[in-house]
């Protein structure tokens, strides 16, 4: 209680129609022409036509960037910069998912450091911030809106490159559970699941605090009670503000607290195999729950308590045996079935998978130090 922390996040405005505040904002900004950062999924679904009359009606230009892959590519983060300076932009809007908000932050480091993206790699290594950077997301998972991560994948060397800096927190951030409803159900479950992780991971990372402590928890009661609900009420706004509530409190928390060998090792599958991020972390919580147990026993039984689970009176052992099948159960019941393997990841793959794992910087604040062997058994595990 007695440690320094900080506690970094954006101003953010929560709740339905927060979309219909970017102009405004804009305006206060004093925008002249706006980027707007989003990807295909994201205009078929009509959110950015919405964005871009809405900036239109305060009479501010814009321009749409959506040349954007699931896993966002370094190559696209340098040509969403040359866009930007071609277009005479000053500042951008990122609606969407983690990708379009990972390379929207991209897209505003490079346009102002003037260095390729890759460059970046690593903690508190941006040294001038980008321009004016407006979040809005779409999804209920990654909490890119309001946290210093962005991750990038390095196609030459099939990695994710991580960015952590307090220059990437957003300016603003308008979270809007109305803009998850046209999300699919399999991209809600992988969503959601990925904001469980950070809010697990955040919790026994070795960088914990009470400040972050409180937002953790409360995200994991709140996605682990709403997630299968909103599957199978997928209308139902009030869910949705529950499930969004609670990505939003888990992305606060891993922002600060950072994360640990699910993401670390997510990050590798996803710039080994280009697999998708959210499910990645689903197939691997339980195996590295049951390598962390030990170090960090008393938070993770406090977790299953948040996840609902009865444990008074039990021993160690049957807690952790509880917390992993209930895991194991919210996963299986909003449908992340697969394996690594049924997901494409072969056993030849893994010491590669490993060896990129140790070196990303997530991996810094497991409670648990791991060796590379370690990382092998834990893919092996998941295969």
């Amino acid at each position: 209680m007695l440690e320094l922390r900080k506690f970094v996040a954006p101003e953010f405005v929560f709740g339905p129609d927060a979309v219909n505040l970017v102009g405004r904002y804009l305006s206060n900004f004093g925008a002249r022409n706006v980027l707007v950062v989003t990807d295909a999924g994201i205009i078929a679904a009509g959110w950015a036509e919405k964005i871009s009359s809405l900036i239109g009606e305060e009479g501010i230009g814009c321009t749409v960037f959506s040349a954007i892959s699931a896993n966002p590519r370094s190559g696209e983060v340098m040509a969403g910069a040359e866009f930007y300076h071609e277009h005479h932009c000053d500042i951008i809007v990122a609606i969407g998912g983690g990708s379009p908000m990972d390379c929207a932050k991209g897209i505003g480091i490079v346009t102002t450091n003037h260095h390729n993206i890759l460059t970046f790699e690593g903690i508190d290594n941006v040294p001038i911030p980008g321009p004016p950077l407006i979040c809005i997301p779409t999804t209920a998972g990654t909490s890119a809106d309001v946290s210093q991560f962005a991750i990038i994948t390095n196609r030459d060397e099939g990695v994710k490159t991580a960015i952590i800096s307090k220059t990437m927190v957003p300016d603003v951030a308008l979270i809007d559970p109305v803009t998850t409803l046209t999300m699919s159900p399999y991209l809600t479950a992988c969503t959601g699941m990925d904001a469980l992780v950070h809010a697990i991971e955040a919790y026994v990372s070795t960088a914990n605090s009470p400040l972050y402590d409180l937002h953790a928890l409360e995200a994991v009661r709140l996605i682990s009670a709403n997630l299968l609900s909103v599957l199978i009420n997928p209308t139902d706004i009030e869910l949705r503000n529950r499930l969004m509530l609670g990505s939003l409190l888990a992305g606060l928390a891993f922002s600060n607290a950072s994360l640990g060998a699910v993401h670390a090792m997510a990050h590798s599958l996803g710039g080994f195999l280009d697999l998708p991020h959210g499910e990645c972390n689903a197939i691997l919580l339980e195996h590295v729950i049951a390598y962390n147990y030990r170090e960090a026993a008393e938070r993770y039984a406090r977790i299953g308590g948040a996840l609902g689970l009865d444990t008074h009176g039990m021993q160690s052992r049957d807690i952790q045996e509880a917390v992993i099948s209930e895991i194991r159960r919210l996963k299986r019941s909003v449908g992340i079935q697969k394996t690594l393997g049924e997901r494409g990841t072969k056993r030849s793959d893994i010491p590669a998978l490993a060896e990129k794992a140790m070196q990303d910087p997530c991996m810094v604040t497991n409670p648990r130090i791991p060796t590379q062997r370690d990382i092998e058994a834990i893919y092996e595990e998941a295969l």
